[in-house]
């Protein structure tokens, strides 16, 4: 008898373990459920909010616009994969040269089964159809693209997309940027201590936009001589941004990046 209910306890405390067990995935189940839901919606409104961009036949003047949207259009669908997303793009593409290249890489892909590279494709697709000319001419306006009285911020975006549509290299665009933004922001840079001298393109433009921003806060004063000295309009005294000294604390660089102190942007 002592037996059997000690069989009988265990069976119960089993049980009970089931049920907590079984109470435990009921709760977590719902919040599953939920967040799957959440993201589908999303998904859903993401899709609606980025159209298909239509056929692509091949005129070069449009490729700019087109690309762009096709680029959205596979994000916004989640096409990932390397052939589905080369798969989808030479779907868009109909009559003329566009219907003749689609035509001619489908033949090369049925011959060759192995996963295709994106990059590969992308620089051989861009070199087909890009605008020859607005690359050209990209590259001759940002050889003499001055920042003069530009907004630094303005001037930097614009910078960016004119080194994009050139295909400017590293190397190439720092030395631009040194040549055509405002010189007293280059030579604040300059004065910098190496150890915080920007040397990849990306810490260049950090640093010319901060420094750029820092400077136009205090333009736009107007300051007027009195009896006992120099009233300053706008904002105050101006910042000399030349000599200050807010690239350290306590002996730790400043990051261009993030503007904490104890590492540098390249670190960062």
């Amino acid at each position: 008898m002592s037996e059997r209910l000690g069989s009988l306890q265990i069976n119960e405390e089993a049980s009970t373990e089931e049920y907590e067990q079984t109470d435990t995935e009921m709760s977590v189940a719902p919040a599953t459920a939920a967040a799957a839901v959440s993201e589908n919606v999303q998904a859903g409104l993401l899709k609606s909010m980025v159209p298909d961009p239509g056929w692509f036949d091949g005129d070069r003047s449009k490729f700019e616009d087109w690309w762009r949207g096709i680029r959205l259009f596979l994000k916004s669908n989640r096409v990932t994969g390397t052939d589905d997303r080369i798969t989808a793009i030479l779907a868009h593409l109909r009559g003329g040269v566009a219907g003749i290249y689609a035509q001619k890489k489908l033949d090369e892909f049925d011959k060759d089964n192995d996963t295709q590279d994106w990059d590969e494709f992308v620089k051989e697709f861009k070199t087909m159809f890009s605008n020859k000319s607005k690359a050209a001419d990209a590259e001759w306006k940002i050889k003499t693209f001055k920042q003069s009285k530009r907004n630094t911020a303005d001037f930097m975006i614009e910078f960016e997309v004119l080194a994009t549509k050139a295909d400017t290299d590293e190397l190439h665009a720092i030395f631009l940027l040194k040549k055509n933004v405002r010189q007293d922001i280059i030579k604040t840079i300059l004065g910098y201590p190496s150890i915080v001298m920007p040397e990849t393109l990306k810490e260049w433009k950090v640093a010319i936009t901060s420094v750029g921003q820092g400077y136009e806060s205090t333009e736009g004063r107007h300051d007027y001589k009195t009896g006992i000295g120099t009233t300053y309009g706008g904002r105050g005294q101006p910042m000399d941004i030349g000599k200050s000294n807010d690239n350290f604390k306590d002996r730790k660089p400043k990051c261009f990046n993030c503007n904490k102190y104890g590492h540098m942007a390249k670190e960062c």
